[in-house]
């Protein structure tokens, strides 16, 4: 009776166990590989799948999301003999779960070396400026040599990154010097062309300037010339309008001469000309008064006729 127990115990645990060796439940984004006595059967993909237990076999589990590797740095030669770490980071992707599987023995371990050996191809055929400035181009070509030789293991490269390019630490120093120098340089260029615009724009102000002040003159001078031209234009036709005679002239004439004599810088006094001829037109102004106490020439009121008292009329005699 014991025996019979043990037995149904042993049945229902290899049921249990083929049940589950039966049903294989595949992750969403994975895959399965199904070997029958040591040979590719099928693909499992994402779900519930049957398999024959103890006959088909689940030899491997694929990933087939998007994965990122990073490889350590590694030394690579330009083409100016300088060694350059370089750090690389790869994005792929598993495409074909059965080429992955079969067609390479560690795709992972292939991907790195295909990747050193690349780069260093190209790298070698760049010098140390060009490596530092052309990230893009070594992306591209690292791209297109591994896409091309992973295709067949059923894997799709989709980015190739280079994290970091260190070059050795005497050529660091270098160009930190050369970047010093240059950022020196360029702020000295920025300085000196400061001071030449500052200069051009002080002298295009002081020329602005003169020539508003020299404008500015000029049409003082004119207004001014205008308006002592209008003046005398006024005292000729005011003058010409009375109509002075010769002994007003004259009369006139002789004040004028001490303001012509006026000033302590003046040490001597040219006697003009005409005075002569004003003093005998004068003169003849003043022979002209008569005792009768009226003048021929000259009025009451004209200034020849002040500066003579007029002689007392006589008295009558009956």
């Amino acid at each position: 009776m014991d025996a019979i127990i043990i037995v149904l115990i042993i049945l229902v645990v290899l049921v249990f166990i083929a049940l589950i060796k039966t049903i294989q439940v595949i992750p969403q984004a994975s895959a399965a590989i199904v070997e029958r006595f040591g040979r590719y059967t099928r693909t499992l993909n994402a779900g519930l799948n049957i398999v024959v237990p103890f006959i088909d076999t689940v030899r491997n589990r694929v990933d087939l999301r998007e994965q990122v590797v990073p490889f350590p740095p590694q030394p690579v030669i330009t083409q100016d003999n300088l060694v350059v770490n370089i750090d690389t980071v790869i994005y792929y992707q598993v495409t074909d779960a059965r080429a992955a599987t079969y067609e390479v023995a560690s795709y992972i371990q292939a991907i790195e070396q295909l990747t050193v050996t690349t780069l260093r191809n190209i790298i070698g055929g760049m010098d140390l400026e060009r490596t530092l400035t052309s990230r893009e181009e070594i992306n591209a070509a690292l791209r297109g040599v591994l896409d091309e030789a992973t295709g067949k293991w059923g894997i799709r490269v989709n980015r190739v990154e280079l994290k970091a390019i260190e070059p050795p630490t005497s050529i660091q120093d270098s160009m930190e010097k050369q970047m010093r120098a240059d950022r020196d340089k360029r702020a000295a260029i920025l300085q000196a062309e400061g001071v030449r615009q500052s200069q051009i724009l002080t002298a295009e102000g002081e020329k602005q300037s003169s020539i508003l002040r020299a404008e500015g003159e000029a049409r003082s001078a004119a207004l001014r010339a205008e308006g002592e031209a209008q003046a005398i234009r006024t005292v000729f036709e005011s003058i010409h309008a009375g109509d002075p005679d010769q002994k007003l002239l004259s009369y006139q004439y002789l004040q004028m001469l001490p303001k012509i004599a006026e000033g302590d810088a003046n040490k001597l006094w040219i006697v003009p000309s005409e005075i002569g001829d004003a003093l005998k037109g004068l003169g003849g102004a003043l022979d002209g008064f008569k005792p009768g106490g009226g003048s021929s020439g000259a009025g009451a009121g004209s200034p020849a006729a002040g500066m003579v008292k007029p002689p007392r009329e006589s008295p009558k005699i009956d």
